[in-house]
Order: C-alpha cells, then structure tokens, then sequence
C-alpha cells in the first residue's frame, strides 16, 4: 500500500524552500522568504470595502478594542496590520527607508497616533501588535476604502490585495498580502460586485472559498427601528440566494458593527446613563427618540445634559440607544455586563466570528498554501530562467494532485452553478465540501459532538449516494468528474470515523488526522527560506 502524501502544507513548504535555493541572492529572493514566513504564520483576514462600510468599526468588534482608526484622518488612508504581540506597538513601514517605531497617542490608539512627520502617502503600512486571543488564530488588515474620492485610496487597497484595478499600471499582476478577504457592503452595489469578480481573474486560484460578505452597518438598513436587524437578515438571505452574490462569496451575513462595539467596550457609567433615561416618563422618552437630532440637543426633565447624550449616541447609535433602553426598562439587562452580553448577542457579531473560525481558520493550511503557491507562481512569471522549469512543473503537480485544491475547484464550480445537479444535490455537496464548516459531522449534516459510530454511518451513506451517482449512466461527464470528488471527500472522512488502529489517529481525504488537529502548523517541519 502507498504511503499517504505528506500534507498539503509542507509539500507546499519544499516547494518554496527549492524557490529560495535556485534563486539564491537574486531579486526574486524577498518575495520567495515572505512566502515561506507566511506558512507559519497566523492566517492573514482583509477587511475591505466600499469607502464608511463600517471596516474599522468592524474590526474593532472584533478584537474587542477600539484600536482601529474610523474618522477619516490620516491612519484611515494606510493599511493597517493588527496582529497579535506582548504589548502595545505601532510600527510604519515608509516607502522608502527602514521601519520605524511610533508613540501611542494620548489615547493609546491610532485616532491621535503621531505619524512624527511622515505623511500618509508616504506609508506603505502600519503594523499594529496587541496583546489579543482574536489576533491569535488570524492577522487582520484594514485597509482604505474602495471607491475612494482619490483613485489612489483605492489601487492601494486592490495591490495589497492582488486585484485588477483599473487604474493598476503595473503590467504583472502581484498575489494578495492576505490569505482570505471579509467584504463589507451596505448593499450589493455593482462596484461591489466589479471588485469581488477582480478576485476570479485567475480561474485556477482566486475563488469565493476565501471571501465572505458582510452587510455592514446592519442596524442602518432598518433605519434603526425595533425590527432593523431582522429586516437585514432578511437581505442578507436575499443576497446568499442570489446566483451572482454566491458565485463570488461563501455567503453574507448581517452585523451591526457599532453595536458590537459598544458591547464589547461598554462602560460603567454609560449603563448608569442608560438607567436615567429608563427611568423618566414614557411620554418624554418617546419625544427624545424622535430623531437622533432631538436626542442630542432637546432640552427636556430627564437629568442627563446634551453632551452626555450626545456621546451616547455617537457610542451606541440610535438604533443601540433604543435597543438599550428596552432591555433595560424591561429587567433584561440589570447589569452592564448582562447589557453588553445582550447587545453582542444581538450585534451579529457572534455567528461571524464563528464563521470566521468554522470558514477561515479551519481552513487555515489551504488557504495559506494557496497564497504561497500564488507569490511563487508569481515569481516564475517575472523572473523566468531555465533553471526553474523543474519548480514550474513541481507547483503544477501540487495544484492538480492536492485533493484539497480539488475541493476548492468543485465547490467553486457549484456555487456558480455550473453543474447540472438538483437543488438538494447541490446543497449536499456543497456542506459535504466545508461551506459550513470543515468538521466531520458538520460536512456530513450531522450534529456536532455526534458519536463516532452515526459519523461512520453517516460516512458511508454519502459514500454510497456520490458512487451511485458518479457510476450512473445517465450522469453527464463533468457531474461524474464531480462526484469522484465527492467520492474522494467522502472516503477520507470514512477513513478519520474507523476505529484507529493501534491508537493512531487516521486521516482525512487531505491527509490530515480528523480529531485534534491543530488549526495551523503542528506538523514535521520542512526548513523554509533562510
């Protein structure tokens, strides 16, 4: 019996590793070791979008710390790194010279930070490290917003991201910075749909497996009535179902971004000042919620003075402000930490962070590898040599053997609808290839925690139904091409449900142990670039 091939990752590890070897001391070089570092690194998320999408916000929600610049100023016109480090550090990397080592603000985040004298044209990127367990598993990059009143706003955005911009002069396009994008949009307007199709330029590797809408700002999409979020989960299903939505992102969800915020930063003393307003009349409460202009200045019986509820505003917005007060008012929330916890769980925040884990983070060695085989492909394009043919022809293996890219190759095929499958086939192979999430029971539409012994069964029965339907007559050509796919998958997670022989955990279709394993790394080491 063959020995199974080494995972994914490390083959993709020697592959660079022979990169850095064969263009030793030459210009390719730095692009080749960014490559390498890369695979060890923590998965790298952009947050991009139209311009006021609401990514910092978002990104804010996210770490659970208001870091991230969202007025416009100057930090807001750079690209931000935010990954995680022992302590508070801004780090600009200009254009031209080393990096250098900025002072916190008297905030301590970057709405004052001191560019001591660069401009921010003259920044390349700023990296941020904070101490923070969401900074851990993945490096998140905010970056300027598309659409921009200055095109070059925008092409910075598109060249970090290896997106086809129409003002982009450079004549060989560079592979994205980031490994996965989170999108974020008010509404599907058709810029929004250009920039995400830039993405699908190269068919072999940009796919919606590493995108993941987001409809921003959700609580705005209701006009801040009682019913906002439920009206932008209803959009955001219209969007999922959307034929030209899916075939460029996994799915979009709803999230009010500055209520998630808030939630995750609320204080004390404005719980205090949400009680105040609670307990006055309900005749001059309605009055005050009129209008978020009226809410701000009116004068009026309750005690708390107009900057005061001019700040909670600006915090909470109209729509939290509303929402905080019933909660309130209504014994829900009698603490502020039960507040926060009833805000974020109506934020949305929390299904996308799960999202972001079950289809990102799980995903993590794919997706990483896919990055590193485009910045090397990219480098054989640019600096051809006949001593490079074997590394040509070595990533070309990879691609077309890796089963995992094959998934990702099936699974982009069947949200654009390009097979010929029922609706219930379609939405089986689709959970079967990890659009959910890439845990076993999950691709198999199994509760999570099943026993080992309704995986093993639930294995084998869609291993029957994708041979059936792979063998069938009637099957067109490329559905069987498929279901061999699905075949495939499907045996792997047979495989991880047996009973392991010796104590030996077995492997998945991608040559991976199914229990315990790690998210990123954790395997046998091939040394990269040095």
């Amino acid at each position: 019996m063959a020995a199974p091939a080494p995972p994914l990752i490390n083959r993709v590890r020697g592959l660079v590793h022979h990169a850095c070897q064969i263009y030793g001391g030459g210009p390719a070089l730095p692009d080749l070791q960014r490559a390498a570092a890369r695979l060890d690194e923590p998965l790298r998320v952009a947050l991009a979008g139209r311009i006021k999408a609401g990514k910092s916000t978002l990104l804010n929600a996210l770490v659970g710390q208001e870091l991230a610049a969202t007025d416009a100023g100057e930090c807001t016109r750079i690209v931000t790194w935010f990954r995680d480090g022992h302590t508070y550090r801004v780090t600009a990397n200009p254009r031209q010279g080393p990096p250098r080592q900025l002072p916190p603000g008297p905030t301590g985040g970057l709405l004052d930070i001191d560019l001591q004298g660069m401009h921010a044209d003259d920044v390349e990127r700023l990296v941020v490290d904070w101490p923070s367990p969401a900074l851990r598993s993945m490096t998140l990059i905010d970056t300027p917003g598309m659409g921009s009143l200055t095109t070059e706003l925008s092409r910075r955005t598109e060249s970090m991201l290896g997106a086809s911009g129409e003002e982009d002069d450079e004549t060989e396009p560079r592979a994205s910075e980031a490994d996965a994008v989170v999108y974020l949009m008010r509404h599907v307007h058709a810029a929004d749909v250009r920039f995400l199709e830039s993405f699908r330029d190269d068919p072999t590797e940009r796919r919606p497996i590493n995108t993941l809408g987001v409809l921003a700002r959700a609580d705005e999409v209701g006009h801040g009535r009682p019913d906002a979020l439920e009206s932008a989960a209803k959009i955001a299903g219209r969007y999922r179902d959307d034929p030209r939505v899916r075939a460029l992102c996994q799915t979009v969800m709803p999230v009010a971004g500055l209520l998630a915020v808030t939630a995750a930063t609320l204080r004390e003393d404005e719980f205090r000042a949400i009680n105040v307003l609670a307990e006055a009349s309900e005749t001059e409460l309605e009055r005050l919620l009129l209008s978020a202009d009226r809410f701000a200045t009116a004068d009026t019986e309750i005690g708390l003075e107009p900057a005061r509820r001019s700040a909670l505003l600006d915090r909470y917005g109209m729509f939290g402000v509303r929402l905080s007060l019933r909660l309130v008012h209504s014994g829900v929330a009698t603490t502020a930490g039960a507040l926060s916890r009833e805000l974020l769980s109506r934020s949305g925040l929390v299904p996308l962070r799960e999202a972001l884990v079950s289809r990102f983070a799980a995903r993590a060695d794919v997706l990483k590898a896919r990055s590193a085989l485009l910045a090397t492909e990219s480098v054989l394009r640019r600096y051809p040599f006949p001593a490079a043919d074997g590394l040509r022809h070595e990533l070309e293996v990879i691609n077309s053997s890796a089963h995992e890219f094959a998934e990702v190759r099936l699974l982009d095929t069947l949200r654009g609808g390009g097979l010929m499958l029922t609706p219930q086939e379609r939405a089986d192979a689709e959970r079967l290839l990890g659009v959910d999430g890439v845990e076993p029971e999950i691709r198999l539409g199994l509760p999570p925690g099943s026993p080992q012994a309704e995986v093993l069964r639930g294995a084998q029965a869609t291993l029957s139904q994708w041979q059936r339907r792979a063998e069938h007559p009637a099957s067109a050509r490329d559905v069987r091409e498929a279901a061999r796919v699905l075949v495939r998958t499907s045996e792997g997670l047979l495989m991880g449900a047996l009973p392991p022989p010796g104590g030996s955990p077995m492997s998945n279709a991608g040559g991976q142990p199914m229990s315990n394993r790690p998210v990123g790394g954790g395997y046998d080491r091939v040394v990269g670039c040095s």
